[in-house]
């Protein structure tokens, strides 16, 4: 893959008469159509799979038919200009904000068609890191990791606190964990929400720019727990500006803009001299701006 060839018209690794997975398929979305199921290809499914995700909002189209794919152990980046759809992207994915178009394949299974009951089910598997924390104010750092495994999913309050103090010692927080979010720094709220989802088992983490709102001061230890996951073999899609941090853990940068990814590639592909890619010319500007 080269740093340009990859335009959003182009079809995603996946279908037909790609030489790695043949036979897999990737079928945008059509009213009144039957679920796809990935299991029909030979090859095994990727561990998540978006085909040709539209959302629109009014006369204004959000997404035009995005698709991408996480193997495994995959940790890719999506970048590009404020407003060019990424956080749509990723919240289509988790269902948060469904797609009006287009599907998600988890393990190879089908979202478009679950149940209310089945997305949630859906929903549990794939973590997802906000920008803000979205941490309850009112309970404190252990509370907030347990508070889901004691609702969703029924755990015993003893059970869900030892789980709790897992994940924050994961996290290098436990001797947090009787602390308040108004009591925590950004840094430790922000990996106080990854505990929170690592403690729910995911397969996949879907993070949307997790140090914008951080003092510089405190990126590091966000970025840390982030590269200790990708380490560990966590997958993950990460929504970020920190292309210094970024070009090193990654594989493959995926460049969105107006609502498409027209671009994807390694860094080492998109980032070297003379590339001539958006790619390039945006994290330039970036690296300008952020005094790099």
């Amino acid at each position: 893959m080269t740093a340009q060839l990859q335009k959003a018209t182009a079809p995603p690794a996946g279908r037909p008469g790609d030489p790695e997975r043949p036979g897999a398929t990737c079928t945008p979305y059509a009213p009144g159509a039957p679920p796809v199921t990935a299991a029909a290809s030979p090859a095994p499914p990727h561990l998540l799979e978006a085909c040709g995700i539209t959302k629109t909002m009014g006369d204004k189209i959000l997404l035009h038919e995005v698709s991408l794919t996480l193997d495994r152990g995959d940790l890719k980046v999506l970048i590009g200009p404020s407003g060019g759809g990424k956080s749509t992207l990723l919240q289509c994915i988790h269902f948060l904000n469904p797609p009006d178009g287009g599907d998600v394949f988890l393990d190879g299974e089908s979202a478009r068609d679950m149940s209310r009951m089945n997305i949630c089910l859906f929903r549990r598997e794939i973590g997802m890191i906000f920008q803000d924390f979205n941490l309850f104010d009112h309970l404190t750092a252990r509370d907030n990791v347990a508070v889901a495994l004691r609702r969703v999913k029924g755990w015993a309050k003893r059970e869900a606190y030892d789980r709790a103090m897992a994940e924050l010692d994961r996290v290098g927080l436990a001797s947090r964990a009787d602390l308040y979010p108004a009591q925590l720094s950004g840094g430790q709220k922000q990996r106080v929400s990854i505990a929170r989802a690592l403690a729910m088992d995911p397969k996949v983490m879907l993070l949307d720019e997790p140090t914008s709102a951080l003092d510089p001061e405190l990126i590091g230890e966000v970025l840390k727990v982030i590269q200790d996951l990708h380490e560990g073999g966590m997958t993950m899609l990460m929504v970020t500006h920190q292309v210094g941090f970024a070009r090193h853990m990654t594989k493959e940068f995926l460049f969105m803009e107006s609502g498409r990814i027209t671009e994807s590639g390694s860094p080492e592909e998109l980032l070297r001299d003379g590339s001539g890619s958006r790619t390039s010319d945006f994290c330039s500007k970036l690296s300008e701006i952020q005094g790099g």
